[in-house]
């Protein structure tokens, strides 16, 4: 299979968005009408329960991390064909077109990209990142873009590839402009990370 037919198989792959079906066919809701209104893994979280948020976001991830993995490791894409197979799952789950264009945030199926590309150690890395920075920060836009930044020097230090480094820096591009909302506001800790500040001498 050509890079190109990869990125196709990948952006479609992306674009099959789980939690929704999942929110329409366990709970007889749209989970859009939940939280945010976002069609991806936290809202049906938030609806739910653990049990199928636990289950769409395994989806989300493995929509990326499938198409990627097998064109990486089974298929040798490489190089500059590698950016596109990559982040079209991202993009199709992003930009879905059976939602007219208007996806999830992307963030399960961002684990999956790395996953594909890495198979445990960004995932492992960025999974420590994340639960950190949802500790500590309040607004989910901003711990993201803070896993995403953690991420992109650990690669620039360790495996400054260009292919790798243009794959991370759209990655983050997309959960920017998908958590534009939440970085409108100002990056904010919360309220019991304040209070052990505030108490330290």
């Amino acid at each position: 299979m050509s890079a190109a037919l990869w990125t196709a198989a990948g952006f479609a792959s992306g674009s099959i968005m789980y939690a929704l079906w999942l929110g329409k066919l366990a709970l007889r809701r749209d989970i859009r009408e939940v939280g945010d209104g976002n069609p991806g893994a936290f809202n049906i979280l938030k609806a739910g329960g653990v049990g199928l948020g636990a289950l769409a976001m395994l989806l989300d991830a493995l929509k990326g991390a499938i198409p990627v993995g097998l064109a990486r490791w089974g298929f040798g894409i490489g190089g500059a064909p590698l950016v596109a197979v990559a982040l079209a799952p991202v993009f199709g789950h992003a930009f879905s077109p059976w939602l007219r264009f208007k996806g999830g945030k992307a963030v399960a199926v961002t684990f999956g990209l790395w996953t594909g590309l890495t198979i445990w150690e960004a995932p492992t890395f960025m999974g420590l990142l994340l639960g950190l920075a949802f500790s500590l920060i309040s607004v989910s836009g901003w711990a993201v873009l803070w896993m995403m930044a953690c991420i992109g020097i650990y690669y620039l230090i360790t495996y400054p590839d260009p292919v790798w480094l243009t794959i991370w820096l759209v990655n983050t591009l997309i959960l920017a402009y998908k958590y534009r909302a939440d970085l409108r506001q100002p990056l904010d800790l919360r309220p019991a990370v304040k209070r052990l500040l505030w108490r330290s001498p």
